[in-house]
């Protein structure tokens, strides 16, 4: 069951449950929904963003090469371009993401709902595979999205996992979790690693102490969630990783989407599949 998250009404619920993706970015650039999109648009890939100057550009492409796990590139934009032309048509990258943030020198200034009018002739996108886009059919194959269930975002943590450095561009690896049911772990793994490029297979499973976590109830980034009797925490590589990048190496400027508030693209899940 998908629950309506608390800042969106039942009109604007049902009309985002029912979108196609391109009906689902029309309704987030009108302002409508600015909420996460866990569950939106099943089959298609999601995605997160960093958009930076063209000057950390190039070593944050490097980055992204050299970490595809949390970074797996979906489409890198001309520079100054907002619309993008690979994942998905009639999709303008300043006002299709239901939230953003806006990092200055590495510290987080604002929140908002488009950044159209800080648009830049100088700034590359980077969108980047999401492991929202394979919960459908984690869901499909019996197997619950905690998170989805109890109306929120996934629960997201940063870990003492380094990430391998890039010019100017280095910092610690942000994952998702997921608790699964102890038997349903190996089917989660399978479903997941089918497709690389939005994340793949878990990059953790069980003790969230061995990579830093302290307390799995208190994520960085997200809400909470419950877990129960028989189910194991499972980390996958997070999309979110590069605003610990951005945390760390303090660019002047960075766009992000807000974590759990995605990009739906056109790209079917299918199509990903390695």
């Amino acid at each position: 069951m998908l629950a309506r998250p608390d800042n969106v009404s039942p009109e604007i619920w049902e009309k985002a449950r029912s979108a196609s993706p391109v009906e689902l970015r029309r309704l987030i650039r009108s302002g409508a929904y600015s909420a996460p999109t866990s569950g939106l648009c099943p089959g298609y890939a999601q995605a997160n963003l960093i958009v930076l100057p063209k000057e950390q550009a190039y070593d944050f492409l490097l980055f992204a090469q050299r970490n595809p796990k949390p970074c797996p590139l979906l489409e890198v934009t001309e520079t100054g371009a907002r619309q993008t032309s690979i994942c998905a048509t009639d999709c303008d990258i300043a006002t299709d993401f239901p939230r953003y943030r806006i990092y200055r020198h590495g510290e987080l200034v604002d929140e908002v709902t488009d950044v159209a009018d800080m648009w830049r002739d100088d700034f590359v996108s980077f969108v980047i595979g999401c492991s929202f886009s394979f919960e459908s059919e984690l869901i499909e194959a019996g197997i619950e999205m905690r998170h989805n269930t109890m109306g929120r975002n996934v629960p997201m943590y940063l870990t003492n996992v380094a990430c391998r450095p890039a010019g100017s561009m280095s910092g610690n690896m942000v994952m998702s979790m997921r608790p699964i049911p102890y038997g349903q772990i190996v089917r989660a793994t399978q479903i997941s690693g089918a497709i690389p490029q939005v994340h793949g297979a878990p990059l953790h499973i069980g003790d969230p102490a061995a990579i830093g976590i302290r307390d799995v109830s208190r994520p960085d980034f997200g809400d909470p969630v419950d877990m129960y009797e028989g189910e194991t925490p499972v980390f996958w590589a997070c999309g979110v990783t590069p605003q610990s990048v951005v945390m760390n190496s303090k660019p002047p400027l960075a766009i992000t989407h807000a974590p759990g508030c995605m990009l739906v693209t056109d790209t079917k899940n299918i199509d990903l599949k390695g």
